[in-house]
């Protein structure tokens, strides 16, 4: 007969789905005021880069001398005019040229996104590519890309991007193509060292022995374990690549008229902050926001973003 008393325990674990850990996550962040306030200023700007032109109040785009320098809406109810016609209907105002400059912002959100956070994702998968590479390959290409990483990583942010752009042209493709040189050698070292500090463990090295091919050994193996960390550290990235977006920008180098980027319109401001000191703080703003909003989102998805959450059934 058989006898149960000899039967062995069998432990199986059945990993979370991807929709569970989303849950544990949100729920986790309500306990984090910064962290839920970095997902809510996240979510209002990923709307706006999406429905921004929609909603938008007037035409970006559109000229009107007539209305040049109208103060902000709020400066104009407080304001002693005589007639009402005259008080300002614009939220942030006019500029130089009477485009509405809310309406401008807000166009200039799907450019911040779309560039910064475009870029940040193919760096991310240049960076992740090579990284691998290096520290899964022969010691001879290890040290050959770790020499071509800390050549590029050398170079002055500012100074690379101003040469690059110069010698290209101002365009958005060569934009994105700077922030894809600058960051990809950073996340490729990052992969490097993780690749190398799992690459020899025992159970590599017992996948090794049974002949597990290099290529499954680094996608099944290898990078579930070290992408989680990186994604958080490319999300706080975004608002460093939006920034340099608007400061290569605001230097007449980055993306080219008419398009209404925040950089654009900060440089736009400056040259009449005596006129309308407005259109400045209406430019600089939302890069403030955005950073703080991805900083707060990326530091509280790095303290609950841990190998214990893969335990949750």
């Amino acid at each position: 007969m058989y006898d149960q008393r000899f039967e062995a325990p069998v432990d199986i674990h059945i990993p979370p789905s991807s929709s569970r850990v989303a849950l544990v996550v949100l729920r986790r962040l309500r306990g984090d005021p910064l962290g839920l306030v970095g997902l809510l200023i996240v979510l209002a700007l990923t709307i706006c880069a999406v429905v921004g032109p929609v909603i938008a109040p007037y035409d970006p785009f559109k000229i009107n001398v007539t209305e040049r320098f109208r103060p902000p809406l709020v400066i104009g109810l407080f304001d002693d005019r005589e007639r009402t016609e005259d008080i300002s209907n614009h939220f942030f105002g006019t500029d130089n040229l009477g485009r509405d400059v809310f309406s401008r912002v807000l166009a200039g959100t799907r450019v911040a996104i779309g560039v910064g956070g475009g870029s940040v994702i193919l760096a991310f998968a240049v960076g992740l590519i090579l990284g691998l590479i290096a520290g899964y390959a022969p010691r001879w290409l290890d040290s050959l890309l770790l020499l071509l990483f800390d050549s590029i990583y050398s170079f002055p942010t500012v100074i690379l991007g101003l040469t690059v752009m110069t010698l290209l042209g101002p365009s958005t493709a060569t934009l994105v193509f700077i922030m894809i040189i600058i960051q990809a050698p950073a996340y490729a070292r990052l992969v490097r060292t993780a690749t190398l500090s799992i690459k020899g463990s025992e159970y590599i090295l017992a996948i090794q022995s049974l002949g597990g091919s290099a290529s499954r050994i680094l996608l099944v193996h290898i990078l579930p374990n070290i992408v989680g960390p990186l994604l958080i550290v490319a999300s706080m990235d975004i608002p460093t690549m939006i920034a340099l977006e608007a400061g290569l920008t605001y230097l007449g180098l980055g993306i080219p008229p008419p398009a209404p980027s925040w950089g654009r319109i900060l440089q736009e401001g400056f040259g009449s902050i005596r006129e309308a000191p407005w259109i400045v703080i209406a430019g600089g703003f939302p890069l403030v926001l955005t950073t703080l909003g991805f900083t707060f989102l990326g530091e509280a998805l790095r303290d609950l973003l841990d190998p214990k959450l893969r335990r949750i059934v």
